[in-house]
């Protein structure tokens, strides 16, 4: 992927690895697109970067996903790379009274909204990257938080084939895997002392400039090698 002089729309840009994705962006001549359910939170990041292009979407909403693509096809059909990165998490147990209720949230999140907007997205002539944010957690599950653990190993399956599927076209296809970071994602405070998240955007930058498709750090480096070590063999006899 180049760095520079792109079209991106970022899911879920306004905090979290998708602010910080922005920011890192907008250093390398890029114009950046993010959208969010909260309009607040998107004014704030539109305050702090007068470049950002904001738009209000919950990506929940199947309607405001179609909505989402139709304004970028009519206010920025130029746009080349579209980033999968909003999601939820939920710390619950099985036996919480609205378990599913969460769950159903999460799936929709997680799963439904990147999946949908990947088929709207792959009809946009000038798109040629997709990235897809999974985590660490889509190789070795926290029971506390097995729902989310469970959409990201969908997405972390779903990319592979994905990138198989798209290996004619120009569309390339790259895996973001952070491990846990200080974020706010589950709750504030969970993840205090956990490594910054400017620490993982340096790092999967530099990833980025080397050609690579799948970008790891911290404990998630070793979780993908071993797995790709594990499944590349009968992945490529698969899929031929």
């Amino acid at each position: 992927m180049k760095l520079a002089n792109n079209k991106i729309l970022i899911t879920g840009g306004g905090s979290g690895i998708g602010l910080g994705l922005t920011e890192r962006f907008i250093r390398e001549n890029n114009t950046v697109i993010i959208c969010g359910r909260r309009e607040a939170t998107l004014k704030e990041v539109a305050d702090k970067f007068p470049s950002v292009i904001t738009k209000v979407c919950d990506l929940s909403i199947e309607a405001d996903r179609i909505e989402l693509y139709n304004w970028i096809t009519e206010n920025h059909s130029d746009l080349n790379v579209l980033i999968n990165n909003a999601g939820i998490q939920n710390w619950m147990s099985v036996t919480d009274n609205d378990f599913y209720k969460k769950a159903n949230e999460e799936i929709t999140t997680n799963v439904l909204a990147p999946l949908h907007l990947t088929t709207l997205f792959t009809n946009l002539k000038s798109l040629d990257t997709i990235i897809n944010v999974t985590s660490g957690l889509a190789f070795i599950p926290l029971s506390k938080v097995a729902v989310y653990c469970a959409t990201k190993a969908f997405m972390r399956s779903f990319t592979l084939s994905l990138r198989h599927m798209l290996k004619s076209t120009n569309i390339e296809v790259i895996e973001m895997i952070p491990p846990a970071l200080n974020t706010d994602l589950g709750g504030k405070g969970i993840h205090d002392g956990q490594p910054s998240v400017s620490d993982f955007v340096e790092s999967v930058f530099e990833q980025m400039k080397e050609g690579k498709t799948e970008l790891t750090f911290g404990t998630s480096e070793a979780r993908a090698k071993e797995n790709n070590e594990t499944i590349t063999e009968y992945f490529n006899k698969m899929n031929p």
